[in-house]
């Protein structure tokens, strides 16, 4: 089923909770669990998420109910739906493929880097 993200800037944990479906305790936890899912805090200290935010929630949910995939599964395809997105974004900016190889080589090692030091 496609649901329709109103055409806003930033949404109240409310309006999350109304257009995912999904309860705002929920959502609190999955913030916890899936640490790409990171609203901005507004003046009053509330949450507002991003369309980007709403729509990564909406796979999370589609992942978990749907898919029946584990928290750690979907971690896992939610990371690699980035890295997907990302390499897509890389081959729109560089058409050159030997320019995108050498980039991903590079984020890769920066990847394992990071690893070591964490």
């Amino acid at each position: 089923m496609k649901v329709s993200i109103p055409d806003k800037l930033y949404f109240k944990i409310g309006e999350v909770s109304r257009i995912t479906g999904v309860q705002p305790y929920v959502l609190r936890y999955w913030e916890s669990e899936f640490k790409i899912v990171n609203p901005q805090k507004s003046r009053t200290n509330q949450r507002v998420y991003r369309k980007s935010d709403v729509e990564l929630i909406l796979e999370i949910k589609r992942l978990l109910y749907d898919e029946r995939y584990t928290l750690e599964g979907a971690k896992s395809r939610i990371k690699q739906w980035q890295r997907e997105k990302n390499n897509a974004q890389l081959a729109i900016k560089f058409p050159d493929p030997k320019i995108v190889k050498a980039l991903r080589v590079i984020r890769e090692e920066l990847y394992s880097m990071k690893k070591l030091l964490v």
